[in-house]
């Protein structure tokens, strides 16, 4: 009787493991490509990429692992966002607000962020080879420190950053 019981709850477990452990939303997903706003949503894994909004309210939303490359999104609200291992190659994201978000290993390469803001935001790992930033505002050398770029990387006066 033990063995039968043994039995299911390891069929159970194997089950259990084998479902991802916070899948993404399709709806909301959907939603924010209508350009709607949604914060706080769980858009892991969502595909923006070649998308063109403005103004969008993405705070707090979980955006992990996401495709934003080749993207307009300026002006949109990413502040205590989950936007790790994003890539965003050439996208456009002037004037939006990444105050307190996580960007660990995110890739920026390319990215035009003229304007935009990085209080407090996390950028351990981050590519922002070639990225256009000399207006970005926030920015401190010791988040740089933890990020990497190259000689096409445009931070503001008197900030450096080490090559990748």
């Amino acid at each position: 009787m033990i063995r039968p019981a043994i039995a299911l709850f390891a069929a159970v477990g194997l089950t259990l493991t084998a479902l991802p452990a916070s899948a993404q939303n399709a709806s909301q997903i959907a939603q924010v490509r209508r350009g709607a706003s949604c914060p706080g949503c769980n858009l892991f894994q969502g595909d923006f990429s070649g998308m063109e909004r403005t103004g969008l309210n993405l705070s707090g939303a979980r955006i992990r692992q996401a495709d934003i490359s080749l993207s307009v999104m300026n002006r949109t609200n990413f502040s205590r966002s989950d936007l790790r291992d994003v890539e965003a190659y050439g996208a456009v994201l002037s004037s939006s607000n990444f105050n307190g978000a996580d960007l660990t290993n995110a890739s920026f390469v390319g990215t035009f962020l003229e304007g935009a803001s990085f209080t407090g935001a996390k950028l351990n790992g981050t590519n922002l080879s070639g990225a256009e930033m000399a207006r970005a505002r926030g920015l401190t050398q010791s988040q740089l420190n933890q990020a990497c770029g190259d000689q096409n990387t445009v931070l503001p006066s008197g900030l450096r950053i080490p090559a990748c």
